[in-house]
């Protein structure tokens, strides 16, 4: 039995919101305010509905808040009751279940006897009727004015009177008209669904009188104790109470082997640093309550837990967390388990460094499935939900588990999208291009999770073709926003910009771009050229393929050179919607035909497009058709006329581009070898003025235009 989607109505950025669920483990990313938290807020509040976890106005949608605002305030009619919708927030939850099930605790809430309907779904409504609308828009009137004739004010401090209370439904999956009030009927849902979670506000400090660790190993061990197959153990303890620290320590290394050998898995303690232990503090501690401390063994010395890292701690507590509620989940072996149980982790990435992430990640599905079995034999059927900012965590998990946050094109909402759904955008009904598909979602898997995962967290993005571009990129957006500030713009440096190195093949990343709806600056080259018949060495006779065509040579070239024909840029080609030959068409298109929107399977040109392709354009009366000779053509000056400083740069080609025996074509074909060495030894040799740190050196004109773009 399984969640198989959660669905939200109307709660903080949750406008109209549904979230598939894996049967396991499903991670849930998005940027900053993408409603993850909001998300776990709502589980919270409806399933453990308590004074602890009670709703609040401002867990009210924005557009909800202005619907009330409205009515109550009179602006607009509440209408007659057979026409009034109950408003309020919602939250349903669609379970499955199948043969092997045991249904004894959700026999109540099935709704159908149709064998094939193997649905469930559980619904939790804090609504306000029409009764109680009438009366809270009365109520107000009658006081608006000690509230400033605010009703926002009003509402905010008596919504809770005139809103019901969380109600429960079973409602039919065919028919959501049909439903058994579970609230009315007084049918608990103790043994039904469990929720747990673990906050990304955890307690860990390193404070001196920090002692959270040894408080959660307390818990664990009332927990121990309150389990039926640990008597034995736990009697064995309080034999013991009168005994020495040191025998009790011994005892307690026993009892909690299994949490520290789980610790031990997640890089938690490792020898060559320190690790844990519990030791007994009798003289210090209530006897049954709190008589434990968690140590750390640090060349034979043992620290109080404080001494350590906020990463370690906070690593171990989770265990030690995860523990508490696994162990909160099996129940004792006389209660049966909820049939649904699910745990939410927030951001558990919290103060620990990219190698801890990792492991966390890597460890996670394997301690959650030892913890799910009990000492009677009975495994629970746990599903855990992981929220994340860290693209470390994203590149240690399978890709099919992602769910992706994003705000909606509606305003005041955001959307829930699967990313293994983004595997049929790569398809296609024509076989070869089917498999050429496949090749592209297969390698955008592999290079998504296994080097650019920030781009799930990235507000905008610079996809570009090499190492020079990449490496110099950061230092143009400083520049430009140096010399180009403006007041009612943030600094691109300032921005969640993430650049990313495609190669010429930016077109392989154009559904992933669309599917999670990030901005993209492309930058790339025009790579033009000119078509030249090969003939023998007579000069008359053509040279043929073994189809009988002739031979074609290609000629890099500049775009203005007379004779060019085509651009071999696959990218440019792609998103124009045009072939090799349209070069012309390139050349002359102007900055407000390079913003592109996707309309249905095609980009268009689009001037509030979320993609814009820059490449070089004509800048001081010279066309480039690279990066490097683009910016060498109005950066001779920055060459000056020792090769020393430019090491990279082949010697004979160096003197003649700066005696001007060549052009700046030529120069970047035949002197530029190591293309990233170049980078670094531009940026060397940058001198910072008041105005920029890079003065002395020009961006290329089609950058500039780029980033303008960006910044906006």
């Amino acid at each position: 039995m399984k969640v198989v989607r959660i669905e939200v109505s109307n709660f903080r950025l949750l406008k109209s919101f549904s979230l598939d669920l894996e049967s396991n483990l499903s991670l849930v990313l998005g940027k900053n305010n993408s409603g993850k938290t909001s998300l776990l807020s709502a589980l919270e509040k409806f399933i453990n509905s308590s004074e602890r976890h009670k709703i609040v106005f401002d867990d009210f949608n924005v557009d909800l808040k202005a619907a009330l605002n409205k009515l109550v305030g009179g602006v607009d009619p509440i209408g007659s009751e057979s026409t009034y919708s109950p408003l309020g927030i919602t939250l349903k939850l669609y379970i499955e279940y199948d043969d092997v099930d045991n249904l004894s605790a959700v026999s109540q809430l099935i709704m159908s006897l149709d064998p094939d309907d193997n649905h469930i779904v559980l619904g939790f409504e804090y609504l306000i009727t029409y009764s109680q609308l009438t009366s809270m828009r009365n109520d107000y009137s009658a006081v608006k004015d000690k509230y400033d004739n605010d009703p926002s004010l009003f509402l905010k401090e008596n919504q809770h009177i005139y809103f019901d209370q969380v109600r429960k439904k079973s409602f039919s999956y065919s028919d959501p008209k049909v439903f058994t009030d579970l609230t009315k009927e007084n049918i608990s849902l103790a043994d039904v669904v469990s929720f747990r979670s673990i906050g990304a506000k955890r307690s860990v400090t390193n404070k001196d009188n920090d002692k959270t660790l040894s408080s959660q190993t307390a818990i664990i061990y009332k927990k121990t104790s309150e389990n039926q197959e640990q008597q034995e153990a736990v009697e064995g303890f309080k034999k013991q109470l009168r005994s020495t620290d040191i025998e009790l320590s011994e005892i307690y290394q026993d009892m909690f082997s299994g949490l520290l050998s789980k610790v031990a898995k997640f890089g938690g303690s490792r020898l060559s640093e320190t690790h844990i232990k519990i030791a007994s503090t009798l003289q210090h501690r209530e006897l049954l309550d709190g008589n434990t401390t968690v140590m750390y063994t640090h060349d034979k010395h043992d620290l109080p837990e404080h001494f350590n890292g906020l990463g370690y701690m906070n690593l171990i507590s989770m265990i030690f967390e995860i523990e508490m509620l696994m162990s909160s989940f099996r129940r004792p072996s006389k209660e049966n388990p909820a049939a649904i149980n699910l745990l939410f982790i927030e951001e558990p990435e919290a103060h620990t460094h990219p190698q801890m992430q990792y492991t966390f990640i890597k460890n996670i599905k394997s301690l959650l499935k030892e913890s799910r079995l009990r000492e009677d034999g009975v495994e629970i059927h746990l599903q855990t939900i992981i929220s994340t900012h860290s693209s470390h965590i994203v590149a240690e998990c399978d890709f099919d588990d992602i769910k992706y946050l994003r705000k909606s094109p509606l305003a005041n909402s955001v959307d829930a999208k699967n990313l293994k759904a983004l595997k049929s955008e790569y398809s296609s009904d024509n076989a070869d291009d089917n498999a050429q598909a496949e090749l592209y979602y297969k390698f955008l898997k592999q290079y998504l999770t296994l080097n650019r995962a920030e781009l799930f967290f990235a507000d905008k993005a610079i996809l570009v073709e090499g190492d020079t571009e990449k490496i110099l990129l950061p230092a143009m957006m400083r520049k430009f926003d140096q010399e180009v500030p403006d007041a009612g713009a943030i600094p691109l440096l300032s921005q969640n910009i993430s650049i990313v190195e495609v190669g010429a093949h930016a077109q392989i990343f154009e559904k992933f771009i669309h599917f999670i709806g990030i901005k993209a600056l492309i930058l790339t080259d025009i790579d033009s050229g000119i078509k030249e018949l090969l003939f023998e060495k007579d000069g008359i006779t053509p040279q043929l393929y073994k189809k009988g065509t002739q031979k074609i040579e290609t000629i890099k070239c500049r775009p203005d050179d007379p004779a060019a024909d085509h651009t071999a840029n696959g990218s440019l080609i792609f998103y124009h919607g045009k072939v090799r030959e349209d070069l012309g068409y390139f050349t002359s298109l102007g900055v407000e035909g390079k913003a592109l929107s996707k309309v249905g399977n095609e980009w268009k040109v689009d001037v509030d497009g979320c993609v814009f392709l820059a490449y070089q354009t004509k800048d001081d009366g010279y066309h480039g058709r690279s990066f490097e000779d683009a910016f060498f053509s109005i950066n001779k000056a920055l060459l000056g006329t020792d090769h020393e400083k430019f090491p990279s740069l082949t010697p004979k080609w160096f003197n003649k581009y700066v005696k001007g025996e060549c052009d700046a074509f030529e120069f970047a074909e035949k002197a530029v070898g190591k293309k990233p060495s170049l980078a670094i030894e531009i940026l060397l040799n940058s001198i910072p003025d008041k105005k920029s740190d890079f003065s002395n050196w020009k961006t290329p004109h089609y950058i500039q235009e780029g980033l303008e773009w960006l910044r906006k």
